[in-house]
């Protein structure tokens, strides 16, 4: 009986999941539907995603049983938004601070779990203060800093407020105190510094964690919106002012198909992302102890 009860049990949470993944996923299907819909048939009028199928509709090769198919939308808003440059900010800003953050996170990691120094713990805390914090509190006097150091409307004012990480510190700090410390004594006997404990001892069994972090990191500021919006200008914009940059061409109301393909556009290289590295995403968080 505990055998059938624990076999029921795991179906039903299985068909939970599925459930929620589906409906996780309704938000997704109808934003590509919308988005190939042709843009000028209102969404009241036939097929509610593809529109009429009638031959007099059909002004493409491409039309099915359900209606018509459409790029429409996407041309429309390749017209109306760089996208070039804006992909090439943004890829500057998610990766720029990636590489810097894995420095500063991998050393302070390392520095609180493994050094010993006076207000070692008092320091931490202070760190992790930095989770409890709203991020729109820091926008005042981290734009102050910006103009004080003249960098406003670059991208290095885009990236300057993420280069350190509390969760990334604490996530290293939490791996590396995993690590037995007879591996760093063993180093140290054999003449290593400290850079070379940390290169060869410590960071190996500490990829996974990084990895996690990196794809936190990338998912986090690949969607970054108020920050942006108040520091860059035209020349240094990522994709996320490039929505806003849609909905204000629109001079009829909201236009859900190019809406929706200009959403496509941005989230599609996470979307990738994540279907790349879903399993390496869970296993590194599992293996890293982060719940």
């Amino acid at each position: 009986m505990p055998a059938t009860r624990n076999s029921l049990l795991s179906q039903l949470s299985t068909a939970v999941l599925f459930l929620a993944a589906l409906l996780w996923l309704v938000p997704l299907v109808w934003m590509v539907l919308i988005a190939i819909r042709p843009p000028q048939q209102p969404i009241n009028q036939g097929n509610i995603f593809f529109g009429s199928n009638s031959v007099a509709d059909c002004q493409h090769d491409l039309c099915t049983a359900v209606g018509t198919l459409s790029a429409d939308n996407f041309s429309d808003v390749f017209d109306a938004v760089p996208w070039g440059k804006q992909y090439i900010n943004t890829l500057i800003f998610v990766f720029g601070t990636l590489a810097v953050q894995l420095v500063t996170i991998t050393l302070a990691g390392y520095a609180f779990a493994r050094m010993r120094f006076r207000g070692k713990s008092f320091l931490f805390i202070i760190v992790l203060t930095q989770l409890m914090i709203p991020t729109a509190i820091l926008i005042i006097p981290n734009f102050a800093t910006i103009r004080a150091l003249n960098l406003r409307g670059t991208l290095w004012a885009l990236m300057l407020p993420y280069f350190g990480s509390a969760f990334g510190t604490f996530m290293l700090r939490q791996t590396f105190r995993q690590v037995p410390r007879d591996l760093e004594d063993a180093a140290r006997i054999d003449g290593c510094s400290w850079v070379g404990i940390l290169r060869h001892v410590y960071i190996p069994p500490s990829v996974p964690a990084l990895v996690s972090f990196s794809l936190v990191s990338i998912s986090a500021h690949w969607n970054e919106f108020l920050w942006p919006l108040i520091i860059t200008n035209n020349n240094t914009r990522p994709l996320t002012i490039g929505l806003t940059q849609i909905l204000q061409t629109s001079e009829s109301g909201a236009a859900y198909g190019q809406i929706g393909a200009a959403v496509l556009i941005v989230i599609a290289p996470l979307i990738v992302l994540f279907l790349l590295f879903q399993r390496q995403f869970i296993n590194s968080f599992v293996s890293s102890g982060v719940k």
